[in-house]
């Protein structure tokens, strides 16, 4: 396989369309320049093509390993591990206080695409390592950052994420993990998790649990959960490790995709755990992290419709297979390259088209995230906040479904050559799969996008956010160029408000009715976000005419006609589909 990481459209979305000016403005990144950002940005790309991607494919067929309570990893990825922690990519976004180089979320997110498109398996054994870093950072006591914070940003130790069980994934409320405290402060954490990503493996020398658990006498359901750090070797006040805690690994899952990873069912009895945050509120704290883990697994899918696009636009200017209808590039020969092809040429630009266009949702979202976390202006830092809550479920369930479909359309560029192993497509479509499952399934996302995202004090932010697009295609009207762009954009916008209205209606008068609906409007709202940033993006580079701005304006031109066209039916369906699902009994199924 190949790839060559997208630096020259991703530095044109953070400086020209972004600005980066509007990124150094920020408190700690004034001095972050271009060529260094383009430097990190080509480093990066390098490193995930020349030592993941390589090692990806024999770590999907060898597998993660689980003999005699051990968990391996497959053959190479420890000394890319190393070399990964000797780079100092595990520290991009970290705080120079705890020895990491305090660069944007943005920079972070950029290069969380490369990581996923060359070895979502390899990325996964320190993706949860960023995230329990930033809620520790952020919810725990001064202690326990100076002890463990050092260790995760260098990379030699890691974390991870428990939160289902047997009976409970998406109702955590559910859970039966107990806490019982201990006279030195500390807690006995006792029960069992499964589906911990990297929940033990070889690559770090201690590995830190974040367990939801409910302490004794707690109230019942998400109210009585608490959160608690458990080492799986505890470490002495002088940060040297110690003896090795209560926590086992009982199995590892054999799964469709992502085989190198190791997920695993982890069993805590009466593990030494510390509370991290304030007694009862861990969902709360835990939800913080989950929340940045759900714009993540939304650049995983990313990533993997880049690499599939990257290999199926190679194979089809080789690959030679009738003749195509002319103007044939070559009158003489017996039979032209499949992208002469006017079908296959549409699948790639379907692929394409969607990709660029998610890619600048994801850069839009992330600069919000930096304006969260750095600005110093309140209302600004509210309204970043509210723009990435409103953002979140939406970045997750349509990235991740863009990587399941791009990966399949890839694979049948390839014909029968993407069935079989040997170019790889068989196993970015295994390995995508698994984006719109976890860290809440697509469907959960678009129950809170409609239940919780549009109403209420959300609800006002939601039509302010929808107004300002409003605002921007209605000042580009009548400008002859760009109405190809803008009408389009425009109309997908007014059939988006009518089912937003359309939807809060429901949720008042008809409940089932608005959450039967809710993953057709997610997608209703994902597309049209995109054809406004299309649009935003066209505007600004309307007197640049240089081929990749002219190309630029190709591609957002197709996305208009092929692909934003599908709001029309969307919003059908949304708005006259709910009796066909509400009147269908659950005793019907059984006729």
């Amino acid at each position: 396989m190949i790839y060559v990481a997208p630096v020259k459209d991703m530095m044109f979305l953070v400086d020209e369309w972004i600005g980066l000016d509007k990124i150094c403005a920020l408190p700690g990144y004034e001095d972050l320049e271009k060529e260094v950002l383009e430097a990190i940005l080509e480093e990066a790309g390098k490193f995930c093509s020349s030592e993941l991607l390589p090692i990806n494919r024999l770590g999907d067929e060898h597998g993660a390993t689980f003999e005699d309570g051990i968990v391996k990893t497959p053959p190479g990825f420890k000394a890319a591990y190393q070399k990964y922690i000797d780079n100092g990519w595990t520290g991009i976004d970290a705080e120079p206080g705890h020895g990491g180089q305090g660069l944007p979320k943005l920079v972070q997110y950029l290069v969380d695409e490369m990581l996923s498109a060359c070895n979502l398996s390899f990325k996964l054994y320190s993706e949860l390592t960023h995230g329990a870093y930033h809620l520790l950072a952020t919810c725990a006591s001064e202690e326990i950052r100076e002890r463990f914070l050092p260790k995760m940003v260098e990379g030699t130790w890691s974390g991870t994420m428990c939160l289902t069980e047997a009976h409970c994934g998406t109702d955590l409320g559910l859970l039966t993990t107990k806490a019982s405290a201990n006279e030195d402060g500390s807690y006995r954490i006792s029960g069992t998790k499964i589906f911990i990503t990297s929940g033990d493996h070889d690559l770090t020398e201690n590995i830190l649990h974040l367990v939801l658990a409910r302490i004794e006498g707690a109230p019942e359901g998400a109210r009585g959960i608490s959160l608690f750090l458990v080492p799986r070797t505890l470490v002495h006040d002088d940060g040297s490790l110690g003896e090795r805690n209560h926590v086992r690994t009982g199995s590892i899952e054999h799964k469709m995709g992502i085989r190198a990873s190791a997920t695993c069912v982890l069993n805590f009895d009466n593990a030494t755990g510390f509370l991290v945050g304030e007694k009862h509120k861990g969902l709360a704290a835990m939800f913080n992290m989950m929340n940045m883990e759900r714009i993540t697994v939304g650049l995983q899918g990313l990533g993997l419709a880049e690499i599939a696009y990257q290999n199926a636009l190679a194979y089809a200017v080789e690959r030679l297979q009738s003749k195509a209808p002319p103007p044939r590039p070559n009158e003489g020969s017996a039979a032209d390259p499949i992208i002469y092809q006017p079908e296959i040429k549409r699948m790639l630009l379907v692929i394409r088209s969607q990709v660029e266009g998610a890619r600048a949702l994801a850069v839009y979202a992330g600069h919000q995230v930096d304006v969260m976390e750095k600005s110093a202006d309140d209302d600004s830092r509210e309204s970043a906040e509210n723009t990435v809550a409103l953002l979140t479920p939406v970045i997750k369930s349509f990235l991740a479904d863009l990587g399941v479909s791009s990966t399949l359309c890839a694979q049948q560029i390839f014909g029968g050559h993407g069935y079989v192993r040997e170019h790889g497509m068989e196993q970015l479509v295994r390995d995508s799969r698994i984006t719109p499952i976890y860290e809440g399934t697509n469907e959960i996302q678009a129950l809170d996008l409609v239940t919780r995202k549009l109403t209420g004090r959300s609800g006002h932010f939601a039509d302010h956010f929808l107004r300002e697009w409003e605002q921007f295609l209605d000042a580009q009207k009548g400008a002859e160029a760009l109405s190809a762009y803008v009408e389009p954009a425009s109309d997908a916008l007014t059939r988006l408000k009518n089912a937003t209205q359309w939807i809060r209606d429901k949720v008042e008068s008809d409940g089932a009715a608005a959450r039967g609906a809710a993953t057709d409007y997610q997608r209703l709202f994902a597309l049209t976000t995109i054809a406004c940033m299309w649009a935003h993006i066209v505007v600004s580079i309307r007197d640049r005419n240089d081929v990749f701005y002219q190309t630029k304006r190709k591609t957002a031109l197709f996305y208009m006609r092929h692909v934003l066209p599908e709001t029309a039916a969307i919003h059908e369906v949304i708005t006259r589909g709910a009796e066909s699902i509400t009147s269908f009994e659950v005793g019907d199924f059984a006729q």
